[in-house]
């Protein structure tokens, strides 16, 4: 907990840049009678019952200090997407500078996986490009992407939703919003405080 604390006060310089990475999913659902049209002053009207149409992993990448958010859409969350999501971030997001990563220490975020995607040569200079700090079991709260993807299930995901193709433009534009005010995070929670609540206990 300490380690990540300590990691959201340092000073980084313009060749770093912080990232979150957190995964949600996200159940599609086809309504099965037609929703009565709206009304003025009356709130929409749909049946209780809908038929599932699979399920979407969503995988979040949050730079809190630079208010810069991207959510990346998959049918599953193994080893290969997770690396996919990773070599993105390194050559397409990020592409000249040092990312010090947060996330949680699922059996899937480790660098064997850049080498289960990809070629030795590109898997070790993405690698090179990563610091990596885990989150303690437990202890998600402490990753800011989370924060970010409980905005995303408020702003965006309490719906229906119907398909996958959907999904991806429904986020992409909630994602493009987002991006465009730069909405960042002032977070408050220093080691110190950490410390003393934990006292209590």
């Amino acid at each position: 907990m300490e380690d990540v604390l300590d990691v959201y006060q340092r000073t980084f310089n313009d060749d770093e840049v912080l990232v979150c990475m957190d995964e949600t999913s996200q159940q599609q659902t086809r309504e099965i009678r037609t929703p009565l049209p709206t009304r003025p002053g009356e709130t929409e009207k749909y049946d209780f019952e809908y038929e599932r149409n699979g399920v979407s992993n969503l995988f979040m990448l949050f730079a809190p200090l630079e208010g810069w958010r991207h959510v990346k859409v998959t049918n599953r969350h193994t080893r290969v997407d997770w690396a996919q999501l990773i070599a993105d971030l390194v050559d397409v997001h990020s592409p000249d500078k040092k990312i010090v990563l947060v996330m949680d220490n699922l059996n899937t975020h480790k660098l064997s996986s850049l080498y289960a995607a990809f070629e030795p040569e590109k898997a070790r200079r993405i690698a090179e490009r990563l610091e990596i700090h885990f989150t303690p079991k437990h202890g998600s709260w402490l990753d800011m992407a989370e924060i970010e993807i409980g905005v995303l299930t408020r702003q965006c995901l309490r719906r229906r939703i119907p398909d996958q193709d959907t999904l991806i433009k429904e986020i992409a534009a909630w994602e493009e919003t987002r991006n465009q005010t730069a909405i960042a995070v002032d977070w408050r929670f220093t080691t110190e405080d950490a410390r003393i609540k934990l006292m209590d206990y």
